[in-house]
């Protein structure tokens, strides 16, 4: 594997053009055609599918098919055999509420991106140490601008830090402010049931919110 096709490589670029994930919790595959087209459109260039949502892995391997350009895969991912199951279906991303260093590990040896879930600096760090190529700061309802500032200050400033968990377009700029790198979006992009195009407005919106 080239260091051009590296997963942290794959992250970076990703987050360059949009450091947003649009977490579909919920989707069905139907609906993952139309909603992938929508995020896609808008500019997003990662998608996440959480495994318990319906068919999760039916819904990444139609994503990945339908836009191999776009960093897609994962949520919810707790286990080792979950990673694997992620990989078969094309999926390049693994994200989990926590941080298992076997998940990280496998992901790494399948040469997937992984974001593990943490909430205070001991995770944070041990997560790194495993080779977690970002962090998903969970949940933002827990974590709050202060607390990301705080965490800004000692880890590496190469660390993207993505709160998740009640992020909206109104309070992504106090996150930012405080050293956030990236957002992960979850109700407010996307619930089950709504359409394509209302997906698209909150995208735009989010997109814009983010470009500021």
């Amino acid at each position: 594997m080239t260091a051009l096709t590296s997963p942290a490589r794959t992250l970076a670029n990703a987050m360059a053009q949009l450091p947003l994930i649009a977490i579909l919790r919920g989707l069905t595959p139907a609906e993952a055609p139309a909603i992938g087209d929508a995020l896609v459109g808008s500019g997003f260039a990662m998608i996440e599918v959480p495994l318990n949502s319906p068919e999760p892995l039916t819904s990444i391997a139609e994503l990945t098919r339908q836009f191999p350009q776009t960093l897609i895969g994962a949520g919810t991912v707790l286990n080792v055999q979950q990673v694997k199951a992620v990989h078969a279906a094309g999926g390049r991303l693994v994200v989990a509420p926590n941080f298992n260093p076997a998940v990280v590990a496998q992901a790494l040896t399948l040469g997937m991106v992984v974001l593990p879930g943490v909430a205070t600096p001991t995770e944070a760090f041990a997560a790194l140490e495993a080779g977690a190529h970002g962090l998903k700061l969970f949940p933002a309802e827990m974590i709050s601008p202060a607390s990301v500032k705080a965490l800004r200050a000692v880890l590496p400033q190469t660390a993207a830090l993505m709160p998740v968990g009640g992020i909206t377009p109104d309070n992504m700029a106090v996150y930012r402010a405080a050293g956030a790198n990236g957002f992960g979006l979850g109700s407010a992009l996307f619930a089950p049931g709504r359409s394509a195009q209302e997906v698209r407005r909150q995208a735009e919106k989010f997109a814009k919110a983010f470009k500021g």
